[in-house]
């Protein structure tokens, strides 16, 4: 009889819904206290997941979703380069 393999699952902070990790996007807070978007999901330091739609980010944004997770102010430049990061995913 085969396993079957977990597929692991984290929520949005942008819409708060549940999906496979795979399908979002990684924003991570670098241990220097950089925000950059994680590709390869393997970056080290604290991480927040967000929907790969504009949306979404718009929604996390709105409500402080982000800065809440770090536990710093994020200045609108780095939610632009956010935005741009996003556009090219």
């Amino acid at each position: 009889m085969q396993k079957v393999k977990k597929i692991p699952q984290r929520q949005c902070v942008g819409c708060r819904t549940m999906k496979d990790k795979k399908a979002l996007i990684r924003v991570v807070k670098t241990p220097e206290g950089a925000i950059v978007l994680d590709a390869t999901g393997k970056k080290s330091g604290r991480g927040a997941y967000v929907c790969p739609d504009p949306a979404c980010l718009q929604k996390a944004r709105k409500s402080r979703a982000l800065e809440r997770a770090f536990s710093l102010t994020i200045p609108d430049e780095v939610y632009a380069a956010l935005e741009e990061e996003m556009a090219q995913v």
